[in-house]
């Protein structure tokens, strides 16, 4: 995140940063999309907003008992938490800080690093889950911000430079959301409850991938859930004999229909996000403007 959280100056985080023992200064790190970062000597910080993204505190709880090698764990305070609030807003957890070469959301990754990935993911989805793993909900919490969002588009949206240009968007292409909306729901309601459910982290793209001497860990573990493998799936295999590979290392057999399920998930959960930001009061450039980016690529993609 480029812009600074409001409400949560430096001297209030350090403060909060006290329950682990960090005496380092927090410097803020413009890294990721969601949450916010800092670096605090030989450790990674977090704050996730939680007027507006859930408590991390039960996934990553469980994350801290998977135990694999290629995990970032979070580090608990001497009394065992693992998130601690700041003012009645934010939610600090901390993380050991790794050395490692990291990439971004879309990246193709060579080959080689794809089946070190897929290794990985057949090894986290052959754990048994932990105690108090979240389930992955099939429809997202956003959901409602969307069809919101369609129902108001004979409305102006004028909280801010990006409202009216994403009213614009939205309403040329309205017929063909709703047509994914529908065949979304369809897919969601065929769904066998936990069948086949597995451990998955929800977002391994390269942007949450470390590499160093050809090993890989995976960080952001706030979003670890059970779910189908697929949902992890959908974003490390993607190119021709991926999915051979992941079948033949873990024995299972990937579903087309729920790699198209997980990916159009992903895609709706992102719009609504978007047009949630668009519909409130917002300024222009910093995240908004990347948030404008990332709405019409994720837009054309559907």
């Amino acid at each position: 995140m480029k812009d600074r959280p409001d409400g949560l100056s430096d001297a209030a985080l350090a403060t909060t940063l006290r329950a682990w023992g960090i005496a380092e200064v927090p410097v803020y790190a413009p890294v990721g999309f969601g949450d916010y970062h800092w670096t605090a000597g030989r450790w990674f910080v977090t704050a996730t907003d939680l007027a507006h993204r859930p408590d991390p505190g039960p996934a990553l709880a469980a994350a801290a008992k998977l135990g694999l090698d290629c995990v970032v764990a979070p580090v608990p305070t001497p009394s065992g938490g693992l998130v601690v609030r700041a003012g009645e807003r934010y939610g600090v957890s901390v993380f050991p800080l790794v050395e490692g070469e990291s990439g971004h959301f879309g990246q193709r990754l060579p080959g080689e690093r794809r089946r070190v990935v897929l290794d990985a993911l057949a090894e986290l989805h052959g754990l048994r889950a932990p105690a108090g793993l979240p389930a992955h909900s099939p429809v997202p919490e956003s959901r409602p911000h969307l069809d919101r969002a369609l129902a108001a588009l004979d409305q102006p949206w004028t909280a801010g430079p990006y409202g009216e240009p994403a009213r614009e968007l939205v309403r040329a292409e309205a017929a063909r959301l709703r047509a994914r909306l529908a065949e979304f729901d369809h897919t969601t309601a065929t769904l066998d409850g936990r069948a086949g459910m597995v451990v998955t982290h929800g977002e391994p793209h390269p942007g949450n991938l470390l590499w160093h001497d050809g090993r890989v860990k995976l960080i952001d573990w706030d979003t670890v859930a059970l779910a189908h493998p697929e949902r992890d799936l959908w974003l490390a295999a993607t190119e021709p004999g991926d999915l051979d590979h992941y079948a033949h290392v873990s024995g299972r057999e990937p579903d087309p229909r729920l790699l198209g399920f997980y990916r159009l998930r992903w895609q709706l959960d992102d719009l609504a996000v978007y047009l949630e930001l668009f519909r409130a009061p917002h300024t222009e450039g910093g995240d908004a403007a990347d948030s404008w980016r990332y709405f019409q690529d994720t837009l054309t993609a559907l």
